[in-house]
């Protein structure tokens, strides 16, 4: 974080700290201990640069007016060596303060200083944290909420990153349980119809009917003919599977990289069952008296720890459910592997699963209010307005490869940016090519480029900028050049405010608002040919900075930052 945005928030809580000192010592106020109070970037400028609610917080402890507060620490605040020059009280008793032009000037010098750094902070002071996202059934292709998860995970992750938390990223892959054992049915009956004829096979109606099954059984039988058609069902249903469910996992790997997603583990449900975990589960709230035999079946007590019904742990057959693998799972994410915190990002459709999941981490002796989930609404493919249901090129359901064949990379991360997890939202595939201003990414991407374009310039190029001096940025005093240096300094704050909501989509607001700051600074402000050297230069490191800061949250975003774009200025 820059020098200038790390000491202003410093500076204003000693100037209160200070202020309350002395109104104990002159005994207008009682000495009784502060509340903590909060120190923010008001939305209205002409409310200050910064503001306080100490006086309103403190209103209980020190048994005055809000105001009244407000009125007796301004009285005794004392700006010496700040960047502060003046306070006034507003409303029912917020606190504004207003900084002088050396604050405006360390912010620009800050941001050159910390380059590809800035925006960064020790916030999350290094702690653990698993994001778990897409972790898409590897029994069929991903699909449309598969890339809304895979860019709001990936870039909440990156965004945890930048907040100074040590972040992981993993795919939890359903390689076990009753998806597979549907798979193994669906592969074997399109296997045996290829030899028999479909009336001889039907495939029961919850099976899977894509035509991706289909594909898969063709291959099988291209590569052994109908030599499993003698095996026993057992010997050919796992002999299907061995050959599907790799090539299925091998193709989300593939459509992952594309989507500029790199995982730190894919890990396996059937690891947890093999190593003993899924039936630790079972022992462990076996041993703590929360199960019971019902109708052959072992049942978990849900209901004590939140859940609105108690859960079937191992069914009449003997096989474990996939609700107790998934508590092994998020044991071994805390106890085993030690994390912190753990992130899930799931469809809406999961809402029913948080409170028995986190219900369940307190049953097992874990501590349930470190799971998080980010929960997730529906897409709807649009297409200059009109609803897409089927892909152009397969003529079958929009699939995240298939989406990825239709718009850049930049647009679909990008775009799926654009709202918080629990909206639902449309993506327009007319409007995610587009390139004009309509386009949100396009016309972030520009307003990089037209800076790149200005650096290119033979006048531009005369200019050091690592020579422009403090008294040369004091030249910056047209209100938007002011507006665009305010805002950048509040970036590392919206970072902090991005991870503690886990909402990476003030990522993409507060970029677009930028690009928009800067084409209105452009458009108010000559950058270059002006008649004093020093402005230039000073203009010139004002849009060093604006580039900077566009290019490290795309970046983050892993959105290209393009130094030339057609029809540029």
């Amino acid at each position: 974080m820059t020098n200038a945005i790390n000491e202003i928030h410093g500076q204003i809580r000693e100037i209160i700290m200070a202020a309350m000192g002395r109104a104990v010592a002159d005994e207008v106020i009682p000495a009784v201990p502060a509340p903590a109070f909060s120190i923010e970037t008001p939305a209205d400028p002409s409310h200050g640069d910064f503001a306080s609610n100490a006086a309103m917080i403190s209103a209980k402890a020190f048994r005055l007016p809000p105001r009244k507060i407000a009125e007796l620490l301004t009285e005794r605040m004392d700006f010496t060596g700040t960047y502060v020059e003046r306070v006034e009280v507003a409303g029912p008793g917020f606190i504004n303060f207003f900084v002088g032009r050396r604050y405006f000037s360390n912010v620009l010098t800050g941001i050159r200083s910390d380059g590809a750094d800035y925006g960064k902070s020790d916030y999350g002071k290094g702690k653990r944290v698993m994001v778990e996202f897409v972790s898409a059934n590897p029994t069929g292709p991903m699909h449309m909420g598969n890339a809304r998860g895979g860019a709001l995970g990936d870039c909440l992750a990156a965004v945890l990153e930048t907040a100074g938390y040590d972040v992981e990223r993993e795919f939890y892959v359903n390689d076990a349980g009753n998806q597979i054992q549907k798979f193994a049915l669906s592969l074997d009956i399109r296997y045996q119809q290829l030899f028999k004829g479909e009336d001889a096979a039907p495939l029961p109606e919850d099976s899977y009917h894509g035509a991706d099954i289909t594909e898969l059984a063709k291959e099988f039988a291209d590569i052994h003919g109908d030599s499993y058609m003698d095996k026993s069902e057992e010997e050919r249903r796992a002999a299907l599977v061995d050959y599907a469910l790799p090539k299925n996992i091998a193709k989300m790997k593939s459509d992952i990289a594309k989507y500029r997603i790199v995982y730190d583990t894919w890990f396996l449900e059937s690891s947890l069952h093999e190593s003993g975990e899924v039936q630790e589960i079972i022992d462990i709230l076996t041993e703590k008296g929360l199960t019971y035999e019902k109708e052959g079946a072992i049942w978990y007590k849900a209901t004590q720890f939140g859940g609105e019904k108690d859960e079937v742990l191992v069914r009449a057959n003997g096989n474990p459910t996939y609700f107790a693998a998934d508590i092994a799972y998020h044991r071994n994410k805390f106890q085993k592997r030690g994390f912190d915190t753990c992130i899930d990002v799931w469809g809406a459709d999961h809402h029913g699963h948080v409170a028995r999941m986190k219900g369940a981490m307190d049953a097992v002796g874990l501590n349930g209010s470190q799971l998080h989930i980010v929960l997730m609404q529906l897409v709807r493919l649009m297409d200059n307005g009109v609803p897409v249901k089927m892909s152009k090129r397969t003529g079958k359901a929009i699939q995240l490869a298939d989406l990825l064949d239709e718009v850049p990379v930049d647009a679909a991360r990008f775009f799926f940016n654009l709202r918080e997890a629990n909206t639902q939202m449309d993506f327009d595939l007319g409007l995610a090519v587009r390139e004009d201003s309509q386009n949100p990414v396009y016309y972030v991407q520009y307003a990089h480029a037209r800076i790149c374009s200005i650096f290119r310039r033979d006048e531009a190029k005369k200019f050091n900028l690592d020579e422009v001096s403090p008294e040369a940025l004091d030249l910056l005093t047209h209100p938007s050049e002011i507006e665009l240096i305010r805002y950048l300094s509040s970036l590392p704050n919206e970072i902090i405010a991005a991870a503690k909501e886990y909402e990476p989509a003030r990522m993409t607001r507060y970029v677009m608002e930028l690009a928009s700051k800067y084409h209105k600074f452009y458009h108010d402000c000559r950058v270059l040919g002006n008649d004093d050297d020093n402005l230039t230069a000073a203009r010139l490191l004002l849009c060093d900075c604006v580039r900077r800061v566009i290019a490290n949250i795309l970046n983050m975003l892993k959105v290209t930052a393009p130094d030339h774009m057609d029809s540029q200025e």
